[in-house]
C-alpha cells in the first residue's frame, strides 16, 4: 500500500457520519486528491484547524486500489489563512477558486504550474473588493491559460495585426478578437484599449503586482472577467454568474 507526500491545498471539506469529514486537496504533484480525516468532527481531533479552506499543509496520505477516496495518515501546517478567511468577501473568492478547480482539473491529474499559480494568488495578500476581483481575474485568466483555452488576445484574429495603444476590440462568438478595420457589424461585446492593457498585464505580472497595477480599475477588471466567465461556461458547458456559482456535492 504506497504512501505518498505533497504540499497541499485545502479546497472544501464535507461531513461524512458521525466523525469523520471528507476533505479535497489541490496537491503540488498529485493534483486533485479526495481523502477521509476520520475523527476530523471529535473536540480531540488530530486535525485541529488543519483542514479549514485554503489551509497551506503537507499532506500524507495512502490509497487503496478501487477506491476514490485516500486515507489522510498525517498533516503539518505549512500555513494558514484562516485569519483573512474570516472575512466573507475573502471567503468567497477562495470558495469561487476551489470551485473551479475542482471543475476544471481531472482527479490526480499534476499540474504543478497551476498549484504554484493558485497559491501565489491566496499569497497575494488582497482584502478590498478591487484586490479581489483582480485576484479573481488573474486566476480564470491564468486557469484558461495553462488549460489551453485561452485566446490570443495579442492581434486581430483576421488580419494579424497587433493591437497598438489606444486601439479597441470587437469580441467575436468564438472569444477571438477583431480589430475596428476588420469588423463586419458592431460586436455585442467591445474591449477598451484599457481592457486589453489589464489583460495583457495579467499575463505579465504576479499576482501580488497585479494587484498594484489593477488598483484604480474595476470597470476593466469587470469588463475583461465576465469574457473570461464566458469562455469559462463554454469549457464546462455551464454559467458561471459569479464567485459563488458552483456548488460541489460529494
Amino acid at each position: 500500500m504506497p504512501i505518498y507526500e505533497s504540499e497541499s491545498l485545502v479546497l472544501k471539506s464535507h461531513n461524512l457520519a458521525e466523525a469523520d469529514r471528507i476533505v479535497v486537496f489541490f496537491t503540488k504533484t498529485h493534483g486533485v486528491v479526495r481523502g477521509v480525516a476520520k475523527g476530523a468532527k471529535r473536540l480531540n481531533s488530530r486535525f485541529g484547524s488543519l483542514l479549514e479552506p485554503f489551509t497551506i499543509v503537507t499532506l500524507e496520505y495512502f490509497e487503496k486500489e478501487d477506491r476514490e477516496l485516500v486515507s489522510i495518515r498525517h498533516l503539518d501546517l505549512v500555513r494558514s489563512f484562516f485569519a483573512e478567511a474570516s472575512d466573507p468577501a475573502v471567503l468567497h473568492s477562495y470558495s469561487y477558486i476551489a470551485d473551479l478547480v475542482i471543475a476544471f482539473v481531472p482527479p490526480r491529474d499534476a499540474n504543478e504550474k497551476l498549484y504554484r499559480m493558485i497559491k501565489a494568488c491566496v499569497e497575494s495578500g488582497g482584502r478590498t473588493a478591487v484586490d479581489l476581483a483582480a485576484i479573481r481575474l488573474y486566476f480564470e485568466l491564468w486557469l484558461l491559460r495553462l488549460g489551453g483555452y485561452l485566446p490570443d488576445w495579442s492581434s486581430c484574429d483576421e488580419c494579424g495585426n497587433a493591437f497598438g495603444p489606444g486601439e479597441s476590440a470587437h469580441v467575436k462568438a468564438d472569444f477571438h478578437l477583431l480589430c475596428e478595420r476588420c469588423k463586419k457589424i458592431r460586436a455585442n461585446t467591445v474591449l477598451s484599449s484599457s481592457d486589453l492593457e489589464t489583460f495583457q498585464t495579467a499575463l505579465k505580472l504576479s499576482p501580488r503586482d497585479f494587484l498594484q497595477f489593477a488598483s484604480d480599475r474595476p470597470d476593466e477588471l469587470a469588463s475583461v472577467s465576465t469574457i473570461l466567465k464566458r469562455i469559462i461556461a463554454s469549457v464546462l458547458g455551464r454559467e458561471v454568474a459569479g464567485e459563488n456559482t458552483f456548488a460541489i456535492h460529494f
